[in-house]
Formats: structure tokens, C-alpha cells, sequence
């Protein structure tokens, strides 16, 4: 396994990270103990949660996933070798049980942090994250920015003020933001220059075949001041295995069960994919393999997060840190994404 720095002081993390979004629901917990005992086995370290999972989300499950991992953890009497990372739910009225409709701002985050606390069953979460802004900007696969009046957002000032206390208060180790835009990163680390308060060490945002949008604002962040991405979705809701391709649809897979994720499933994605598909299988790889083989090589990923619902299917996703794409492929590659820029953003 490989290791890669979060920010330019904060803690090293495996090149593959363990996603978490589906215990809970598409898994039990002797799933989710079975997952992580694997994944730590090849050298994991980096596990990320949320209050919010598993996905989707319902009041009936809500904070199922973090008391998961809270059990695992302390079965295993482990944290000391693992970054534990989770996230406080950004503004939303389609969560009315998290707290009436969760906000960004100083009295929900405490709350919001104490509770996954207690779920974890840890007394300090090493990656606390805002899982999306406060403000109406694009994210979710949202395009054509149109400015809106959100002057009763709570600024990212008094969220940043926030996450500062507690990390003050020994109750978070770093910070972390998630489905940002560029210009909300530059506001974290201006104001954390200005004010004397926490950087922030890492965006998770989405970072595919399919959507390769990071790379056009965000990737120069991780060159010019550290902070790189910890990249989800790698596999496209595992559109990219090829699985769901000529109408397929597989018992058990996400996009089987769940129609409402349709992000990866427009007419142009289902072409660049079978093209990315056709371009693995004539150079002796699975198109799982060629997904996460060209994350993982990018610099500016800190961590690349898997998902899996089955132990081969973690497996598969673990040894892609063995493959390396040649010359040849990464030009194919370059020919498809020259064709389907970004099919679904």
C-alpha cells in the first residue's frame, strides 16, 4: 500500500481508502467488520463515514454506518493506526430527522460532532468534514452556475469558527471539506490564513472516468498548497465495472435497486463507458482495474475511497494499487475523454 500526506501537516492516509455509505443498508454489520478486517489487512487506514449514511438515507437508518464502525472498532481495540474521518450533513430540508433540518452552524456542528462521537465510540474523530456547503453553489452534478440569494447561509466564517473549537477542544484532529467548488476552498484557507483558524486538509468530491470536473479548478490546489482530494464515487456507483452496460441490471447492484442515482446513467455515459470498458478487456485488465488504476495515479488524489458490497468485490478494488496503466492505455484513455468530456458531471 501506498501513503500520501493530507494537507501539508496532517496525517498520512493509505492510497486506498474504505468507503462506508452502504452498511447499514446494502450491508449487515458482520459485512461491515468482514470489509474492514480486510481492508486494514492490506494496509487501509483511511476509513470514511458520515452522520448522514448509509445511503440512501432514511430516518429508520440514519447513523447506522458510524455505530457499525463504532462496534468494529471497539471488537478490534483499534484506532490508534487509523484515520477515522466523517462528516456533519450540510444544509437540507429533505432531512427533517437530523436535527429539524441540518445547518452549518456553530450549535449543529457541536451536536452533530458529539453524536457521531458517541456512535464511534472514539474521543476524537481525526477527519471532521462538511459533507456539502451551506451555500447554493454546484454540486451533486449540478451545472450552469446561476448566483442566487442565499444571504441567510451561514457563512463559511462561523462554520470554520466551529470546526475550529472543536478541534481546539481535542474533539477533531483536522478538518476537511467535501463537494466544493474552487472558490469555496480558497474561502476556507483565506479565512483560515486571516483568522488565525484550522486549514483545511483534504476536498472529497466525486473524481471518475466519468467525471474528471476536478481537474479543471480544484487540482492545482493540491500542487500549489497541499490540500489534495480524496476522491468517491472512483467507480461511478460501479457503473464502471461494466456491469450495467447493454441494459444490464444486475440483482444486487445500486443502480438496480436504487433508480433515483441516475448521475451515471445518461446516454453519453453509458457510451464512454463502454468504451472504457472495451479499452481494459484488449489490454488484459477488468474495467474495474483501469477505473481505479487511473485515480490512483493522479498526484493530486491523497486517497482513493472504495465501495464495495461484497468481499470480492473489495478485494478487486484493493489490488488495483498493483496495476499500472501503460503509455498505450493512458492514450486511450485520452482518446475517450477527448470524445466524452466529462459525460457526467
Amino acid at each position: 500500500m501506498e501513503y500520501r500526506q493530507l494537507g501539508p501537516q496532517g496525517p498520512h492516509v493509505s492510497l486506498i481508502g474504505l468507503g462506508t455509505m452502504t452498511w447499514g443498508e446494502q450491508n449487515t454489520l458482520a459485512d461491515a467488520c468482514a470489509q474492514l478486517d480486510m481492508a486494514t489487512a492490506y494496509g487501509v487506514t483511511l476509513i470514511d463515514a458520515a452522520e448522514m449514511y448509509p445511503v440512501p438515507p432514511q430516518a429508520a437508518t440514519q447513523g447506522r454506518t458510524e455505530e457499525y464502525l463504532g462496534q468494529w472498532l471497539k471488537q478490534r481495540g483499534r484506532h490508534d493506526d487509523l484515520v477515522i474521518a466523517t462528516k456533519v450533513t450540510g444544509r437540507s430540508d429533505a432531512f427533517p430527522w437530523i436535527r429539524q433540518g441540518p445547518r452549518l452552524d456553530a450549535q449543529s456542528i457541536v451536536s452533530a460532532c458529539e453524536d457521531s462521537l458517541r456512535r464511534l465510540g472514539i474521543d476524537c474523530i481525526d477527519l471532521y468534514q462538511v459533507h456539502w456547503p451551506e451555500r447554493q453553489t454546484n454540486f451533486f452534478g449540478q451545472l450552469g452556475y446561476t448566483a442566487a440569494d442565499d444571504a441567510d447561509a451561514i457563512p463559511i466564517e462561523t462554520t470554520l469558527r466551529a470546526l475550529g473549537n472543536l478541534v481546539r477542544d481535542g474533539k477533531v484532529r483536522h478538518i476537511g471539506i467535501s463537494n466544493e467548488t474552487p472558490w469555496g476552498l480558497a474561502e476556507y484557507l483565506r479565512l483560515a490564513a486571516s483568522e488565525d483558524l484550522p486549514s483545511v486538509v483534504s476536498v472529497q468530491n466525486p473524481y471518475n472516468l466519468l467525471n474528471r470536473s476536478y481537474e479543471i479548478g480544484l487540482a492545482e490546489f493540491a500542487a500549489r498548497t497541499g490540500v489534495g482530494l480524496l476522491a468517491y464515487s472512483p467507480m461511478a456507483f460501479g457503473a464502471l465495472s461494466g456491469k450495467y452496460l447493454n441494459g444490464a441490471q444486475p440483482a444486487a447492484g445500486r443502480l438496480t435497486l436504487y433508480k433515483r442515482f441516475s448521475r451515471y446513467s445518461n446516454p453519453q455515459a453509458q457510451a464512454a463507458t463502454a468504451r472504457y470498458a472495451e479499452l481494459a478487456r484488449d489490454h488484459g485488465i477488468s474495467p474495474a482495474q483501469l477505473a481505479l488504476a487511473f485515480v490512483n495515479m493522479q498526484p493530486f488524489v491523497r486517497s482513493n475511497l472504495v465501495g464495495a458490497t461484497s468481499l470480492e468485490q473489495l478485494r478487486e478494488n484493493l489490488e488495483s494499487v498493483e496495476i499500472t496503466l501503460s503509455p498505450e492505455i493512458l492514450e486511450g484513455i485520452s482518446g475517450i475523454h477527448r470524445e466524452f468530456s466529462n459525460p457526467a458531471p
